[in-house]
């Protein structure tokens, strides 16, 4: 796991952390005499949050981005939670042979992984599973979107996300993905038991090499006879299916 703070540079990425997670920005540094107004609105807001605000000059700002596009702002911020692809057997192991697992592959909108984790949370999820790469991390809108959540639910980043299936499956974890190419049902699935619930990203939905690594795929039937759902809202029935399925009795 790691929890630390870490800079982040430009006027957007500074602006969202500050008005959306003023809790986890440490300081907010900003270029000395820079004539951009949102330079002087992110000042307001931080002074107004009570958080420490010193004007610098752009050597300084420079030397804290990393290279990164600055824009004249930049945030000491407190990074979510994460955990690596090693912490997941623990977790799996933890949960006694219930295990429930959320693979996201690939979301890009932040709202959407919010909203994804918050259901995760509601629904008691052992981990949710997202890539390091070409997909988004939990940055400040997420931890927004999330109503806290980013910080309750285990965030695991995977490096290799099919080297991470396999794992998941040598554990005894059933991989299901969700697709809507297919005939199966989600209502079909038995999804009690270690089970890891696969669901792609906006655009393209799961990956090639990702599907191969499914035990199963089944779609959500939709009688309004719309193709698909946004990942969220399709997140949300499939982990509350998992739930009811292993309500007692």
């Amino acid at each position: 796991m790691s929890k630390q703070t870490s800079w982040i540079a430009g006027i957007n990425a500074v602006a969202a952390a500050v008005e959306h997670d003023a809790g986890n920005v440490r300081e907010v540094l900003l270029e000395a005499g820079a004539k951009n107004p949102r330079i002087a609105e992110i000042e307001s807001e931080a002074r107004r949050r009570e958080i420490d605000v010193r004007r610098v000059n752009q050597q300084a700002l420079d030397g804290v981005a990393g290279g990164l596009r600055h824009q004249g702002a930049a945030a000491r911020y407190v990074a979510a939670k994460t955990w690596d692809e090693h912490d997941l057997a623990a977790m799996v192991e933890a949960a006694g042979g219930s295990a429930l697992v959320l693979v996201l592959d690939g979301v890009q909108d932040p709202h959407n992984l919010g909203a994804c984790l918050r259901s995760a949370a509601a629904a008691g999820a052992t981990a949710v599973v997202i890539p390091k790469d070409k997909a988004v991390q939990v940055n400040a809108t997420v931890r927004k979107t999330s109503a806290g959540a980013a910080d309750t639910v285990p965030v695991v980043r995977a490096t290799n996300l099919a080297r991470t299936l396999r794992d998941l499956q040598k554990q005894g974890v059933w991989i299901h993905g969700l697709a809507g190419d297919v005939d199966a049902s989600l209502y079909c699935l038995d999804l009690r038991g270690n089970v890891a619930l696969v669901l792609g990203g906006e655009a393209d939905g799961l990956r090639r090499l990702t599907r191969e690594h499914c035990d199963s795929l089944a779609r959500i039937p939709m009688p309004g006879g719309f193709e698909s759902l946004n990942v969220s809202v399709a997140t949300g029935v499939a982990l509350f299916e998992a739930v009811r399925q292993r309500l007692p009795g």
